[in-house]
């Protein structure tokens, strides 16, 4: 990746610490330390000042961190809280932001113990979570790439889904087909569940085979360089009933209706309240549980969180889902959700299969 990405990331966090009078801030998740420094590893520590920024990592990762680390002091350590505890009290900081929702207990008492006199952690959470919310042209591209692998399995596994394969033989085609695209590993455990189980929102690939009349939920993503793609699809196997095609029709109506809400600078709140008041209007709001939909990237649940809460203003370049459903219990579900990008024209939908009912 071109060392000016991380150049405006690390730029533009410095204006936290701008904002709460700190002396630096202290990153110990891996998806923040990826994307301010380029590390792809599973372990280490970044410190970030005013003018420096500094990685810190064991022998595990010298030579790996010398080929990804970007626009920062690579520093190698033996007993990382040490390390990192030295370097603070080095550098003079005394207020020092950490990321309240990933630091562990235990670090932070260890940390806090080891700092010189005068030394306070400063807890940073809204901050923090808003780092990542806003893509870049190098995210965008990869989360495209990331779709691009999803898509392409999706459809090979459609091939072989009909009556009597298993939900879980459809996950596992499935599964090997995005490795084959090039996925570095799956978004998350694909989700298939036929008949009745697709009522569950969550509900995991299993032994039940499909059969004829079943709704099929599918919600699959792929991760390819760090970045994620998620999207759901609900099919029939066989010829539809009337209610099946009615519930359906409902959901995609909610669907589309919060996708042309988009636009930058309106309450989050009000994309939900799209899909949502839709439902509502339709009858069946008590079906409908969870938010419209979430941000996603180096992780596939960041900020924005699309929900009835969320009233922060939407801004150009934010990728989320929308993903309206109605699941009724012992009779089925259907979700339809797609990427998209708010940009200043409105919502540029990123993943791009068909959204009508499909037969199998």
């Amino acid at each position: 990746m071109e060392n000016h990405f991380y150049q405006t990331r690390q730029k533009s966090t410095r204006k936290i610490i701008d904002s709460h009078q700190l002396d630096g801030i202290f990153f110990n998740s891996l998806e923040n330390i990826r994307y301010l420094c380029g590390f792809t590893g599973s372990d280490g520590a970044f410190i970030l000042t005013q003018r420096d920024a500094f990685f810190l990592t064991d022998s595990r990762y010298w030579t790996q961190s010398d080929e990804e680390v970007k626009e920062s002091r690579i520093i190698h350590y033996r007993k990382k809280i040490d390390e990192i505890s030295s370097l603070l009290s080095d550098l003079g900081l005394k207020r020092i932001g950490f990321e309240s929702t990933s630091l562990a207990y235990s670090l932070h008492q260890s940390l806090s113990k080891r700092l010189a006199d005068g030394g306070d952690l400063i807890p940073l959470e809204d901050e923090i979570k808003n780092l990542r919310a806003v893509k870049d042209a190098q995210e965008l591209a990869l989360i495209r790439n990331a779709i691009d692998i999803a898509s392409k399995a999706f459809m090979k596994t459609l091939e072989g889904m009909k009556d009597g394969v298993p939900e879980s033989e459809a996950a596992f085609g499935m599964e090997i087909s995005m490795k084959k695209e090039g996925a570095e590993a799956l978004g998350f455990d694909i989700i298939i569940a036929s008949g009745k189980r697709s009522a569950l929102p969550h509900g995991k690939a299993g032994s039940k085979r499909i059969e004829k009349g079943d709704l099929i939920l599918i919600d699959f993503g792929s991760r390819s360089q760090g970045y994620h793609s998620d999207q759901t699809r609900t099919v029939i196997c066989g010829k539809p009933s009337s209610e099946q095609e009615k519930i359906y029709q409902i959901v995609k109506e909610a669907h589309d209706r919060a996708i042309e809400r988009v636009r930058p600078g309106i309450p989050i709140h009000e994309v939900d309240d799209a899909a949502r008041n839709h439902i509502r209007k339709s009858g069946y709001d008590q079906y409908f549980g969870h938010g419209t939909g979430h941000g996603i990237g180096l992780a596939v649940h960041e900020d924005p969180g699309v929900n009835k809460e969320n009233k922060d203003l939407l801004r150009e370049g934010m990728v989320f889902t929308v993903e309206p459903g109605i699941y009724i219990p012992d009779w089925g579900g259907v979700r339809i959700e797609d990427m998209v990008l708010a940009t200043s024209q409105g919502a540029e939908v990123l993943t791009y299969l068909p959204t009508d009912m499909k037969v199998i």
